[in-house]
């Protein structure tokens, strides 16, 4: 999702704790023979290769400004090859990406806003990929069925939400809110590839770009959720902005078959999702009117788990330690999660979560350890299904 200024909504220990986690958990830039080293500042994005073999790209990140930023692997087209968020001041983060040979650029966005300092790249050689096994190639297809099908059963879900919205059922309208927006938070790497989705669909006030008006460019879910439980009522704008959702919604059904997909993808889309947890989730910040953080936590945690259960078999091959260790840390986390689940009948597939703004703050500082715990080893995905 578009980055945007971020509340302080945690003690300063847990958000040291994150901070931690968001910079690259272990600290250690890909020092690999080979690797592509990106300086970021507030003013410059200095790249040290501007051509490079092209299969499994190492990107050893730096931010030496003052501002957080994020580093972007973009396109021709600016949908998103790969991409590394957060990276704070002072800190080193890595990336392991696929690239097939061609021409891209490397963006960094200090203050993570705008298009960013871009530098154009090329990926060479005769090769367009990097070469696969069996088991990735089946993890690749698998992966991108769970995706095309988390779209298409959002859709029905959204739908029931938007007419509910038209009907002006402000009480119903909050029971279908967040069950509509699962399978877009199991699959959001995939969805913000696009670039020009996520910020119709996704977008918080405080993420629109310097010049955008909330009163007309702010759209999507968010801007709904404001509207039912702070403002209380849906008005004409409102009931149109339903519309757009759906509108903006089958656009990326539509589109969502033609994403990039590799391993390194999958396995750095799931660190992604655990980013959102740290940053958005476990901060109380993505779902600041309706406190359904707890739901959107579940679904990132689910996308995260399907992307490693599916990688487990190349991954395992290359590191058994490292797989035993996301083995631990995904059952410890989603045991935890399970503590809040509120028991409707329905079993441990229940969606119904406590209110997150009844979570007090040491309970929210244990989930907040727990996603740590779970992003260190699951930051070393990538690698090793690289190898």
């Amino acid at each position: 999702m578009p980055a945007r200024p971020r509340p302080v909504l945690l003690g300063t220990g847990t958000a040291m704790a994150i901070a931690v986690a968001l910079s690259g958990c272990t600290q250690k830039a890909a020092s690999e023979d080979g690797a592509v080293t990106v300086t970021a500042s507030d003013t410059e994005c200095e790249v040290s290769k501007t051509e490079f073999p092209a299969g499994h790209v190492a990107l050893a990140m730096e931010n030496k400004g003052t501002k957080v930023t994020e580093v972007y692997v973009l396109f021709p087209d600016d949908r998103i090859a790969a991409e590394r968020e957060n990276i704070g001041p002072g800190t080193k983060a890595s990336l392991v990406t696929e690239l097939k040979a061609g021409d891209y650029e490397i963006a960094c966005k200090p203050g993570m806003k705008g298009d960013g300092i871009r530098r154009k790249v090329k990926a060479t050689g005769k090769n367009t990929a990097a070469v696969r096994s069996p088991e990735a190639d089946a993890a690749v297809a698998s992966y991108r069925s769970y995706v095309l099908a988390q779209a298409q059963q959002t859709l029905p879900k959204a739908q029931a939400f938007a007419d509910t919205v038209k009907a002006g059922d402000v009480e119903k309208a909050k029971r279908l809110y967040a069950p509509s927006r699962i399978g877009w938070e199991r699959t959001e790497p995939v969805a913000e590839s696009f670039g020009d989705i996520d910020p119709k669909v996704d977008v918080r006030e405080d993420g629109l770009e310097a010049g955008q008006d909330p009163a007309t460019d702010w759209t999507g879910w968010h801007r709904l959720e404001k509207a039912l439980w702070k403002d209380g009522r849906i008005g004409t704008w409102e009931k149109e902005l339903a519309d757009q959702l759906m509108t903006d919604l089958n656009d990326w059904v539509n589109r969502v078959g033609t994403a990039e997909i590799t391993p390194t993808s999958m396995a750095n889309g799931a660190k992604e999702l655990l980013d959102e947890v740290a940053r958005n989730k476990v901060t109380g910040e993505e779902e600041r009117y309706s406190h359904t953080d707890l739901v959107d936590f579940k679904a990132n945690l689910e996308g995260a788990q399907k992307s490693y259960d599916l990688l487990k078999p190349v991954a395992a091959k290359n590191d058994s330690t490292l797989t035993d260790e996301l083995d631990k840390q995904f059952a410890a986390l989603a045991k935890r999660l399970d503590t809040y689940r509120m028991d409707n009948g329905s079993g441990k597939d229940s969606y119904t979560y406590l209110s997150y703004d009844q979570v007090p703050e040491a309970k929210r500082k244990e989930l907040s350890d727990g996603v740590n715990a779970l992003a260190e080893p699951l930051s070393k995905l990538a690698a090793s299904v690289a190898k």
